[in-house]
């Protein structure tokens, strides 16, 4: 099984920044594309930015220019730079990961347990 474990959410002013990071746990063979969504109370989860393997980013239209996704292949990490931050950007952020594990032959979708980010007005 692959663990996400994500983590840098929070509490921060309309206007202000946050960095998330999610890392991927041992037993990974291959990473393939890593992803940010988001699920505000209500809604349903949406997908925010992308990254494939070769490094290619796309996100969600209400993000651009102020979001970036990144990601450390040696750490099997992936980062979400968060600013200019707006209320409506308060969710529940979820790091996915579409990964091969040792012994298997597929690749498969893996989820964290997801972090809170709230930006007050």
């Amino acid at each position: 099984q692959v663990q996400l474990v994500e983590s840098g959410g929070g509490l921060v002013q309309a206007g202000g920044s946050l960095r998330l990071s999610c890392a991927a746990s041992s037993n990974i063979f291959s990473i393939n594309s890593m992803a940010w969504y988001r699920q505000a109370p209500g809604e349903q989860r949406e997908l925010v930015a992308h990254i494939s393997i070769s490094g290619g980013t796309t996100y969600t239209n209400s993000v651009k220019g102020r979001f970036s996704i990144s990601r450390d292949n040696a750490k099997n990490t992936v980062y979400l730079q968060m600013n200019s931050l707006k209320p409506e950007d308060t969710a529940v952020y979820y790091c996915n990961a579409y990964a091969r594990t040792y012994g298997s032959t597929s690749y498969n979708n893996y989820w964290g347990q997801g972090t809170q980010v709230t930006v007050s007005s």
